[in-house]
């Protein structure tokens, strides 16, 4: 299916706490929210705590369903709980270094040098679906949404579907 003309993405949000629920969670909250003000869509939110096998169980619920986007918040830094980076970096088949690497630039700018322990990534799973995982801070997840994800998803999500 050849389409440059990609405008709204299907999307799931996956929050990663072992303290929020989806009523307290401000930025899974602000994920969906984004992302259905540009037109996307969300088919799944989940929350799960901070465990690499529910972790990992949470994304092949959403690849089981097809869903072209992946968005993840929280546990990409670098306490002991911290382990979305070992959970799921490995499910990557192809990944965007570009994310993680302009991700923290701009957080540096932000920030500072506290940027270098965030450890946000993104790429294709085996099952084509594209993931971001971001950190758990709205404050990470505004920056990560509005500088990089929104203005390139339908860009990347089209590229991913062109024949070779």
């Amino acid at each position: 299916m050849h389409d440059s003309n990609v405008t709204s993405v299907d999307c799931a949000v996956l929050t990663i706490s072992d303290t929020r629920t989806l009523e307290t969670d401000t930025s899974g909250a602000l994920i969906a929210e984004l992302l259905e003000a540009n037109g996307h869509h969300i088919s799944e939110r989940l929350l799960v705590p901070d465990d690499a096998n529910e972790i990992r169980a949470a994304l092949k619920i959403i690849e089981e369903k097809q869903i072209s986007c992946l968005i993840s918040t929280g546990g990409t830094g670098i306490s002991k709980r911290d382990v979305t980076f070992e959970a799921l970096y490995q499910q990557i088949e192809q990944e965007i270094p570009g994310f993680g690497e302009l991700f923290r630039m701009i957080s540096y700018q932000e920030i500072g040098s506290k940027a270098m322990a965030s450890r946000a990534f993104a790429g294709f799973t085996a099952k084509d679906s594209l993931f971001f995982a971001l950190p758990g801070s709205k404050n990470a997840v505004q920056t990560g949404m509005q500088n990089l994800i929104l203005p390139e998803l339908p860009h990347l999500i089209a590229e991913r579907r062109k024949q070779a």
